[in-house]
């Protein structure tokens, strides 16, 4: 083997589902790998918090590293591929120790990305390497390699995207088997879907963490996680789910990255998504990106948004570019070419709104709603009363024509206050992608 042939040498970091799945996938593949890349994608060490735990995996050929600073420092490595997970601490030194060391990352880890990816990317730049990061965001769909290079040539005006498979699946039960959300929840934890504190998820945390990434390489902008307006899940009801689906829609929690003249607006939100869009039928534990170009128009991908196989799978796509020497900066351009966005919230968006009221059933409680919302400026497309409950309630649901969302926040505010509104209402927005 020539010196242009030589093996790439990797270090593993974190040996879960995902790590273990990167080593089972080098294993089974090696050959093939081997032939796409021109040289062996080699394993020189592993390293974990428990050296006896059983993988299902063989790891008697590997080195176990002493330590992550080690691990990092080891000159024989090219490539440390780090599944520990986590956005301080320990994980972002380890990662800072290895591009000190001139060593390429490779990376699951959004959290930390979004939060630190700038300061990382400069890093990374100074040491001539860079951070891959396509296993981060949507699992198995190769959104970051079509964004950074596929799509290079376009100017991307929007990036919408269904983030968090678990999520998905609970929106995707709840409106299918007619269940209620925590009843729905408790299952996914059992099959392994949600974690046991599930907050990141269903919070929408994670789906935000990625979302942050796809807006930087979208816009050629610095990731800003903190400027990010999210809403997660745990408000919906079976109730909304049901009637959005009689007036033709799915409720979908909706990543949004989109550009308005000089500033750009990104929000994680539920959204109502027409039952005629491709994103409304993407269903399960499957995720979705949407991206729109002026040469391209609109594309989606649809894939597996985590689990073994799939993340283990954007690993390797990371590995087998840097193996045959393809790399780029980390956001698509050098990080003194990446601007800092006027990030707006979406309250600066135009759109229609689904607004669901639960209302004591009396007379002149539609006047007092239809007031309020004329004295917001905001106009009704339709409205239907929902129900006669036993205790004097009932709903009332209104589907907004296309307002400013600022004034139709403030018009819900204003029914919250009523004195015939029993709980604050739901306020959905409708995007028509």
């Amino acid at each position: 083997m020539s010196e242009s042939q030589s093996p790439l040498n990797i270090g593993i970091a974190g040996l879960g589902t995902v790590g273990a799945g990167v080593v089972k996938m080098l294993q089974q593949n090696a050959a093939l790998i081997s032939a796409r890349c021109g040289r062996e994608i080699k394993i020189i060490s592993v390293i974990a918090g428990n050296k006896n735990k059983d993988r299902d995996v063989d790891l008697s050929t590997y080195e176990w590293a002493d330590s992550l600073t080690a691990m990092a420092q080891d000159t024989r490595l090219d490539v440390i591929v780090e599944m520990i997970g986590g956005s301080e601490g320990q994980t972002k030194e380890f990662v800072e120790e290895a591009l000190k060391n001139n060593k390429h990352v490779v990376t699951a880890n959004k959290a930390l990305l979004a939060h630190h990816g700038y300061e990382l990317a400069q890093l990374a730049e100074k040491h001539n390497v860079t951070i891959a990061f396509e296993a981060a965001i949507a699992g198995g769909i190769p959104i970051v390699k079509s964004i950074r290079e596929g799509i290079a040539g376009n100017n991307i005006t929007s990036v919408y995207g269904i983030l968090n498979g678990t999520c998905n699946y609970i929106l995707t039960e709840m409106r299918e088997g007619e269940r209620d959300f925590n009843d729905v929840l408790s299952e996914a934890q059992e099959q392994g879907y949600a974690e046991a504190d599930p907050a990141f998820d269903i919070e929408g945390i994670d789906a935000a963490h990625k979302l942050a990434l796809l807006g930087a390489m979208a816009f050629g902008v610095k990731p800003d996680f903190a400027s990010l307006d999210i809403q997660g899940i745990t408000r919906l009801t079976l109730k909304d789910i049901k009637i959005a689906d009689e007036l033709g829609y799915r409720i979908k929690l909706i990543g949004m990255a989109r550009q308005e003249g000089v500033d750009y607006i990104q929000a994680m939100a539920p959204c109502l998504v027409p039952k005629s869009s491709a994103i409304s039928g993407v269903e399960g534990v499957f995720n979705a990106v949407q991206t729109q170009g002026d040469f391209v128009d609109k594309t989606m991908m649809e894939g597996r948004g985590a689990g073994e196989g799939p993340t283990a799978s954007s690993v390797l796509s990371d590995l087998v570019d840097l193996a045959k020497g393809n790399f780029v900066p980390v956001f698509g351009v050098p990080t003194n070419q990446l601007n800092t966005a006027q990030w707006q919230g979406p309250e600066n968006l135009t759109c229609a709104c689904y607004i669901n009221c639960h209302v004591k059933d009396e007379v002149g409680v539609v006047s007092d709603i239809t007031s309020c919302l004329k004295e917001n400026n905001v106009s009704m497309d339709s409205l239907i009363q929902k129900g006669h409950e036993q205790d004097g309630s009932k709903n009332i649901v209104i589907v907004t024509h296309v307002a400013s969302y600022k004034s139709i926040k403030q018009a819900v505010g204003s029914l919250a206050n009523l004195s015939n509104v029993l709980d604050s209402p739901t306020l959905i927005r409708i995007e028509n992608i």
